[in-house]
């Protein structure tokens, strides 16, 4: 038996698998020769009108955090209201930080830390306000959450910042 070596192993393996699927999706019935092409899938109008919203919506989220003046960021992000806001950033225990949450469309959303101790409970209003909350790391990790509430629609951004 010749030693292979598992990468050369592996890579043959791959090879031949790729050339069986490869002739499986290309012959046809008949000896006719079957061409598959892969397209994008529809997009619809609205679809594409929701994609433009929330893309302006982001823009204006994060032109909104980018005006109030802050320390060294840490973490920042926007995620769409439905989605929420579920991150563990790194921070330094016994550190004080600051939050910038904006959120623009309809409806609120909760704003919520675990450890509690993190920072206190906030709504957060989709009216483009920006929310500013310290925060303490005095237990790690430390997770924020924030979640729109029933029927809230639109895009979240935040940023956090050293004190």
């Amino acid at each position: 038996m010749t030693n292979v070596s598992p990468r050369a192993w592996f890579t043959g393996c791959a090879v031949t698998a790729s050339a069986l699927l490869l002739a499986s999706c290309s012959s046809g019935s008949g000896g006719e020769t079957a061409h598959q092409t892969s397209s994008p899938p529809a997009t619809s109008a609205s679809q594409t009108t929701t994609t433009t919203q929330e893309k302006k919506l982001t823009e204006q989220a994060q032109a909104a955090l980018a005006a109030v003046q802050g320390g060294t960021m840490i973490e920042a992000g926007a995620e769409r209201v439905a989605d929420g806001i579920h991150t563990e950033p790194t921070l330094s225990q016994g550190k004080t930080y600051k939050l910038n949450l904006v959120c623009i469309g309809s409806g609120n959303a909760r704003l919520t830390f675990t450890p509690s101790s993190t920072g206190p409970k906030a709504d957060v209003p989709c009216d483009q306000s920006v929310v500013q909350q310290r925060i303490t790391a005095h237990k790690m990790p430390v997770r924020i959450d924030v979640n729109g509430v029933k029927g809230a629609t639109g895009v979240i951004a935040w940023q956090i910042d050293t004190v």
